[in-house]
């Protein structure tokens, strides 16, 4: 079910309340601390965007395979933007991309029972109508932007809904590799030279090459050396702009 507020503090801090429920969303025109990746804050502009926060409960998971819901809800937001003639690409870990610039991006916070995953929301920023960004934003994007139309924001959440508890399905009834090959194909740089920064400031050249079940990035350096990288161990460098490719979840 859809829950529409007009404010909160955080959408993600709503969503923790025990009255939500597994596939519940919670929808808020204005978040007054909206949180993003790496304690940054998110902000929107009232009734051009969509932010929202979505509630699993995938007790079934173990913690050690979390990342997969990483992999079904950014699956299940490429899903839903093919719906309407948008092709999008997933920046690893779980930012959405159309080109070179960020279309959404998605805070996943877990809480964990013993050894499994007892409760996930993944917090949602989706740049749908709005036009004029804040200069000091490194490269955003819009629905509106790439389709050259204003896109209804409540069918576009509605068909997200209905993509998200599919893919969820898959990872329930055990569909992993189905899940992390779908992902793969759809990552933003797969097999494509491009410039990485390690943290001692080091640029180098790589390709993407997939990603591990855990999450871990996979590159092939231009000498043909393959390395992996946990969040936070490589920067992504696009158009002149670096981004910490840190995690999205807690």
């Amino acid at each position: 079910m859809i829950y529409r507020i007009d404010e909160t503090t955080s959408t993600n801090d709503e969503a923790r309340d025990a009255k939500y429920r597994h596939g519940d969303i919670v929808w808020a025109e204005r978040q007054t601390a909206g949180r993003g990746q790496r304690g940054h804050t998110w902000t929107s502009p009232e009734g051009e965007n969509l932010t929202f926060s979505m509630v699993l409960e995938p007790r079934f998971l173990p913690v050690g395979e979390q990342f997969l819901l990483s992999e079904a809800v950014t699956l299940a937001l490429t899903d839903t933007f093919a719906a309407y003639g948008i092709d999008t690409r997933i920046k690893w870990t779980n930012d959405i991309y159309i080109g070179d610039r960020k279309l959404v991006g998605i805070l996943i916070e877990h809480n964990h029972a013993g050894a499994s995953l007892s409760r996930t929301i993944a917090g949602i920023g989706i740049n749908v109508n709005q036009t004029a960004f804040d200069p000091a934003l490194p490269n955003p994007v819009s629905l509106a932007q790439a389709g050259g139309r204003k896109f209804n924001r409540s069918r576009l959440l509605e068909t997200f809904l209905v993509r998200c508890l599919r893919r969820y399905a898959q990872l329930e009834r055990g569909e992993k590799e189905t899940l992390q090959h779908a992902y793969r194909e759809r990552m933003y740089r797969l097999g494509e030279q491009h410039p990485y920064r390690l943290p001692d400031g080091t640029l180098f050249q790589a390709a993407i090459e997939g990603v591990l079940p855990s999450g871990e990035l996979i590159l092939r350096h231009a000498d043909g050396t393959r390395h992996e990288y946990l969040f936070r161990e490589i920067e992504f460098v696009i158009a002149g702009k670096q981004e910490n490719a840190g995690p999205a979840e807690k």
